[in-house]
């Protein structure tokens, strides 16, 4: 099990960028990880993938290549790299990680979560 922590959120406008962190306590090597992002009154939805193994990245349709995710492992950090952004984009963005063969879009899949960082877009 790893311990998950975001930072990077904040207020921008539109066309802004942002770049997100995530530091994990404990190896990542064998992990794969993701960012979600939760945005008020809807579902918790995939954004991003990385699989442990280094031959799977995943994004989520929607993003038009707008976003990045990068990870060091010799650090424990991922980074997701959002630009271009818009206010739909507006929500808590998460860094999660599980075990296995791959990364999956399913929220239940993934056993340890950071706590959450936000990323405010205004038009």
């Amino acid at each position: 099990q790893v311990q998950l922590v975001e930072s990077g959120g904040g207020s921008v406008q539109a066309g802004d960028s942002l770049t997100l962190s995530c530091a994990a306590t404990g190896s990542i090597v064998r992990y794969n990880m993701a960012w979600f992002r939760h945005a008020p009154a809807k579902e918790r939805i995939f954004v991003v993938g990385s699989s442990w193994d280094g031959n799977g990245t995943n994004y989520a349709d929607s993003l038009c290549g707008r976003f990045e995710i990068t990870r060091d492992n010799t650090k424990e950090t991922l980074v997701l790299q959002m630009n271009n952004l818009k206010p739909k984009d507006t929500a808590g963005y998460y860094c999660a990680g599980r075990t296995g063969r791959a990364t999956t879009p399913q929220t239940y899949e993934y056993r340890d979560w950071g706590q959450g960082t936000q990323g405010t877009v205004s038009s």
